[in-house]
């Protein structure tokens, strides 16, 4: 994950770089030139915090069929300088994913640059998984002979292409290219990647590789240390904390109990682990010593511990540390926002309100005690909520955030429901659709739009579909 430079929340990019329908409202009703200033900046500038799971690219495509946006500054950006120097997968992944969605709904021009970038780019494999879905079987089998050209014949070619056919999201092209009737000038090839991939696979089942501890509580936490020695450093304590499990009986409880509080770091953090798993009744005390320990990995690895409890010793603990302002202090909130009972809510209310002070609305705590106010039905958090939705980066937070209005804000139906129906997560639509007044004429063109839509969720569709009785016509 990273930070990207996300302009304010009351502007068209910064609702546009959030994902946030109003982007879209707000982009139909400005001036064609400023609303593709703003769209062409998010496309060429990743503006998701974790591009690897929030969404975009859906909503950016609808967004640039209804402003009719050329394709040239994709066209540039994809084919840059940087491109040749191997750009990374965040640089032109959210470019790639727009094109394969104008391609699915009829846009040949988008279709054609996917096919052009699976030649020559240096991200192609990612074009090729979104071809993969929407090309036919003449467009990939006319790209066969150039991708597999990548990998020059010899041992080190054919073992990278190997690995090519092995990884592939999509298979669909390489099953093609390894049809001698459809396409023999690269079928032996492919078929022999395919088969080496298959070989390299077993191998690797039939002959696990990496190091392994010894089977005893002392040499599985010897073990976990010797990690921290190695270059790179290898964090052991989780896997340790698993054959711990596999080793330790009732008779190794106090040599556990002392590596939690006076072993060295890695093997602190395995007991810590070990313990806390096992509702040691020591395992609380242990984690707050541990939890002010100077040393990342022993106060990191307390807080986890603390985090994975699930008895109701942890839960008692939770209600008095959630007023400390470290680490330990939001998971503690996180646990009773998560777990804890319906008078529990004036502590998890305190928490939300202290956590969006002191670290806005972006703060990690705010996974869990965002869904709280909503399980727990604190009304009274609905200001801040709002102001969580309005502001997050976050699309997946601003789901959240808008779940929790749902179960708090009596005008979520006619306020913010409305605008996700064009937000960008599809969780975030189907919930709108479930909500959404229908006295607003918006919102029942956009259901119609949802409901026609062969790109959309099944979700989304069978919620807008809910919406309507079985005599209206969608």
């Amino acid at each position: 994950m990273f930070d990207p430079d996300i302009a304010p929340s009351g502007t068209l990019l910064g609702l546009l770089q959030r994902g946030r329908g109003d982007g879209t409202l707000h982009a139909l009703a400005a001036p064609r030139a400023e609303a593709l200033a703003a769209l062409h900046h998010c496309l060429l500038r990743d503006p998701r915090r974790d591009w690897q799971v929030e969404n975009r690219s859906l909503y950016y495509a609808r967004l640039c069929l209804d402003l009719d946006a050329g394709l040239g500054e994709l066209e540039a950006h994809l084919f840059c300088a940087d491109d040749l120097l191997g750009g990374s997968e965040e640089r032109t992944g959210l470019a790639l994913a727009v094109l394969g969605h104008l391609a699915s709904y009829g846009r040949e021009d988008a279709l054609l640059l996917l096919r052009r970038y699976a030649i020559s780019g240096a991200n192609w494999a990612w074009a090729l998984d979104e071809l993969a879905l929407r090309d036919d079987d003449a467009g990939l089998l006319a790209l066969g002979e150039s991708v597999v050209a990548r990998f020059p014949a010899g041992p080190e070619g054919d073992r990278e292409l190997a690995a090519a056919v092995r990884d592939a999201f999509e298979p669909r092209p390489w099953r093609l290219w390894a049809d001698e009737a459809q396409s023999p000038a690269t079928a032996p090839r492919v078929r022999a990647a395919q088969e080496q991939g298959s070989f390299d696979r077993w191998q690797r089942q039939l002959r696990p590789s990496g190091p392994r501890p010894g089977w005893s509580v002392r040499e599985v936490l010897d073990w976990a240390q010797e990690g921290l020695g190695l270059h790179p450093v290898q964090h052991r304590h989780v896997p340790a904390t698993r054959c711990l499990n596999a080793v330790a009986g009732p008779e190794d409880r106090l040599e556990i109990i002392e590596a939690a509080a006076f072993g060295p770091e890695a093997a602190r953090a395995t007991a810590l682990r070990y313990l806390a798993e096992h509702d040691d009744p020591q395992a609380l005390d242990l984690i707050e010593a541990a939890a002010a320990d100077p040393g990342a990995l022993v106060s990191e690895a307390a807080v986890t511990a603390f985090e994975r409890m699930r008895g109701t010793a942890a839960l008692e603990r939770a209600r008095a540390w959630i007023h400390r302002t470290d680490a330990l202090g939001g998971a503690a909130a996180g646990m009773l926002a998560s777990r804890g009972a319906p008078y529990d809510a004036p502590l998890v209310l305190g928490a939300l309100r202290r956590t969006v002070r002191a670290e806005g609305p972006d703060a990690p705590v705010l996974w869990d005690l965002v869904p709280g106010a909503g399980r727990l039905g604190i009304t009274c958090a609905a200001p801040v909520l709002r102001h969580v939705y309005r502001e997050t980066s976050s699309s997946h937070l601003r789901g959240r955030t808008a779940q929790a209005l749902a179960a708090t804000d009596p005008s979520f139906a006619t306020g913010f429901a409305v605008e996700c129906l064009w937000d960008c997560e599809e969780t975030t639509r189907e919930l709108a659709a479930h909500h959404a007044t229908t006295a607003d004429a918006r919102v029942v063109e956009q259901l119609r739009r949802l409901a026609a839509d062969p790109a959309e969720e099944d979700d989304v569709q069978t919620a807008v579909r809910s919406r309507f009785g079985p005599e209206t016509a969608v």
